[in-house]
């Protein structure tokens, strides 16, 4: 479909004014320099009300706090047996927890790094059916699996469900983007028309590596039509972390290289503009970013050996 009618068609979309607190998340990414910085996602009156961590097992700095934690399994063993992601969340559910959510794989079409998970399709099927299908049983609904924006996500997924044969029947279709509003719009509505069954959850977003200027305008964009849009449930932006590094550009970052909120850091919390300009620190930044994503990487990644 040509660009300009498929943004047409979704401005015809059912679409609803809807409460920012209602549907922001947290895609929590931690600092081990800066722990402090915890501090700032659960302060009094942010509109943050669930977040996720890639991992299966909720964050110790907010443990008591309000946000809904949701599970993740960020990728997949070859040894097809074991259950552990499965029995980590009922656990959780036993002990009393609120899980509500569980999320499919990180980018199972992309590169680890990048931070996908590159898993071949049947292994992805035969990890679902066997891991995550089980919790529909427990009353919780399930995360397809979150490709990243390329066209060999679409790709992926149709292969995926295919080899599924009926047996992988997600609630819900994340979306990676990132670039400008008109392409998440697009990108959106193509997952949308090709999967109409389910809400839709954008689980990273942002407009990586531009101008000051430009990101603050793709924040505004998107978070107004996101909270606007009736199929659009839960939404979390990429961005919990120090400009200096940012692993998508310093003027994307919810913090200065001090720590302070950004303009839009403290807008995505319901708060107002704080003129405080995020910065880059240079190459010595570059690689603390990169050091810091692997970290992350690989923590998710020790549910894919389990």
């Amino acid at each position: 479909m040509h660009r300009t009618l498929l943004l047409s068609a979704l401005s015809a979309l059912p679409i609803i004014l809807a409460e920012p607190s209602s549907k922001r998340g947290l895609v929590y990414v931690p600092s081990q320099e800066h722990p402090q910085d915890d501090n700032i996602w659960t302060q009094a009156g942010s509109d943050l009300t669930w977040y996720y961590n890639y991992g299966a097992e909720p964050s110790a700095p907010f443990l008591s706090s309000n946000l809904e934690f949701v599970p993740m399994l960020w990728g997949a063993s070859d040894d097809r047996v074991g259950t552990a992601f499965y029995d980590t969340v009922k656990a959780q559910i036993d002990a009393g927890a609120n899980i509500n959510y569980v999320l499919g794989f990180n980018e199972p079409d992309g590169d680890p790094s990048t931070g996908g998970s590159q898993i071949p399709v049947d292994l992805a099927a035969a990890t679902w059916i066997r891991e995550i299908e089980p919790l529909r049983e427990l009353g919780v609904k399930l995360g397809a699996p979150a490709t990243t924006g390329a066209p060999n996500g679409f790709t992926w997924l149709q292969n995926f469900f295919e080899e599924c044969a009926g047996r992988c029947n997600p609630d819900i279709m994340p979306v990676h983007w990132y670039g400008n509003f008109e392409g998440l719009a697009s990108h959106v509505g193509q997952k949308m028309a090709a999967w109409p069954n389910m809400t839709i959850w954008v689980t990273e977003y942002a407009d990586a590596n531009n101008g000051l200027e430009a990101s603050q305008k793709f924040y505004n964009q998107s978070a107004e039509w996101f909270d606007r849009m009736e199929n659009i449930t839960h939404y979390s932006y990429f961005g919990s972390f120090r400009s200096d590094v940012s692993n998508v550009g310093p003027n994307a970052a919810m913090l200065t290289q001090d720590g302070e909120l950004t303009d839009i850091g403290s807008w995505y919390l319901g708060g107002a503009a704080t003129n405080n300009i995020p910065e880059a620190k240079g190459a010595a930044g570059k690689t603390a970013v990169l050091a810091g994503w692997s970290l992350i990487v690989a923590f998710a990644g020790i549910w894919s050996i389990l």
